[in-house]
């Protein structure tokens, strides 16, 4: 017994839908194009074609003239012929077809034999045309999907050349936030982040969060991104949704929570897919260590400054001390200050009194070899602590020694009159020991005020 085979015009229509089948790489006008052709060759105003998914099960993609069904839901033939789809064909291999086309029963009751392998034929043709349509349009969404990529690739290579120019923390936060905001159109944001003696920065647009502080513990507690609805319940979230806030980054550098980004809801209510989630806590990680360099930026020129400042106080303090210590006969003396830093609170000096039977009338130390100079004050000091605040106490007990000398009538009085002022303006953490010697050339004899000071 031999097959029926199809007359001209039969094959002809169907060659013309073949060729229509086969233009087209989209496949919702392919659809359209089969469900109508064979719709029309049947003379049926009811129709559906269901196709198969991703996930592996069909569901309707065209229906025309059912009411009980819907495109989008899942196909099910029992439901169908309950809807008045009373034939249903296989779009390609019976076995494991791409698809099922059902239209009603036709008018003119049963189909020709010659018309169902026309049929079968056409619905095997599309078959092809479904599969290609299929694949341009996978094609098609990985394409996005690695142009999206690159876009992302670029915005990241972007922020990281910016943020290496970027030497101040305030500078990196607005890059950042300028980034994120553009790539998703989101039109509020907000940015906080901190480390210990530096200034907390912050950014905000269309949201505000003033009580940081009180909010770290629960920022600190969070690993990774996480939509603002997945939150612990508490004040913290009910302040972000109050605010339209939909995701929140935490800024982390070496397991260190040091800051925290949240961005509002992206246009149309657009939802942020697991790959943003990716892509944003890439960008906020790099800026967590851009954060960090430019606050070891801002501390390292500090520390140079601070050093500049105590090379200059050292250099200043070492002009305090005699320049060179007065010959006298008969005695050697010699005196050596090396601070353990760059500032210290040791004090020495040697200083000449004109009048022998006085503490009266000093002079410089340069004097020491002029005629008339029958005495001297020598001195030995200590200041407690160490370093720039102990140097100042030093450059002030110089002065205040070197004003009363010559205006005291014994070397007690002097002392005293030192120890007056200087606890008038000194705080009472700070403290001053000292040695003072008065020698009389002439006679060898040596008059000494010990204030606190061991030998």
């Amino acid at each position: 017994m031999t097959s029926p085979q199809l007359d001209p015009s039969r094959l002809e229509s169907l060659l013309e839908s073949a060729q229509l089948l086969h233009s087209s790489l989209d496949l919702e006008d392919l659809l359209k194009h089969l469900l109508r052709t064979v719709m029309g060759r049947l003379l049926v105003g009811r129709g559906i074609i269901a196709v198969r998914g991703d996930e592996g099960g069909m569901r309707l993609a065209l229906v025309r003239g059912v009411r009980a069904l819907k495109a989008g839901d899942l196909f099910d033939e029992t439901l169908a012929r309950g809807a008045g789809v009373d034939l249903i064909l296989p779009i390609g291999d019976a076995d494991a077809p791409v698809g099922m086309v059902g239209v009603s029963r036709p008018p003119h009751g049963e189909i020709a034999s010659e018309e169902m392998e026309s049929l079968k034929a056409l619905l095997g043709i599309a078959a092809n045309g479904i599969a290609n349509a299929n694949a341009h349009a996978e094609s098609h969404r990985l394409n996005q999907s690695l142009a999206g990529k690159i876009h992302d690739l670029r915005t990241l290579l972007d922020l990281v050349r910016g943020l290496s120019s970027k030497l101040e923390p305030d500078a990196v936060a607005s890059l950042l936030m300028l980034t994120l905001a553009g790539h998703w159109m989101v039109r509020k944001y907000l940015l906080a982040a901190w480390k210990d003696e530096h200034p907390l920065v912050l950014r905000q647009k269309g949201m505000t969060l003033p009580e940081v502080e009180s909010y770290k513990q629960v920022i600190t507690e969070l690993a990774e991104a996480v939509a603002v609805e997945d939150l612990p319940a508490g004040d913290f979230k009910e302040k972000l949704r109050e605010q339209g806030a939909a995701l929140l980054f935490p800024v982390r550098v070496s397991e260190v929570t040091i800051g925290v980004v949240v961005l509002g809801t992206r246009p149309g209510n657009l939802r942020y897919s697991a790959a943003d989630l990716e892509f944003g806590a890439g960008l906020v990680a790099q800026a967590g260590v851009a954060f960090e360099n430019a606050w070891y930026v801002i501390e390292t020129l500090e520390r140079r400054k601070i050093e500049q400042e105590l090379t200059l106080a050292a250099s200043i303090q070492e002009g305090l001390f005699p320049e060179r210590m007065p010959q006298l006969a008969g005695y050697d003396l010699a005196a050596r200050n090396r601070p353990a830093r760059q500032c210290g609170g040791d004090y020495y000096d040697a200083l000449p009194v004109e009048d022998g039977d006085s503490i009266r009338n000093s002079g410089s130390a340069d004097a020491g070899n002029k005629t008339g100079n029958h005495s001297y004050l020598l001195c030995v000091a200590d200041v407690s602590g160490k370093g720039l605040p102990a140097s100042l106490l030093m450059s002030n007990m110089q002065a205040t020694l070197r004003a009363l000398l010559g205006r005291t009538p014994t070397l007690a009085a002097l002392a005293a009159e030192t120890n007056d002022l200087l606890h008038a303006t000194t705080p009472s953490s700070k403290y001053v020991t000292a040695m003072m010697v008065e020698l009389r050339l002439e006679t060898g004899r040596v008059t000494y005020v010990n204030a606190g000071h061991e030998g």
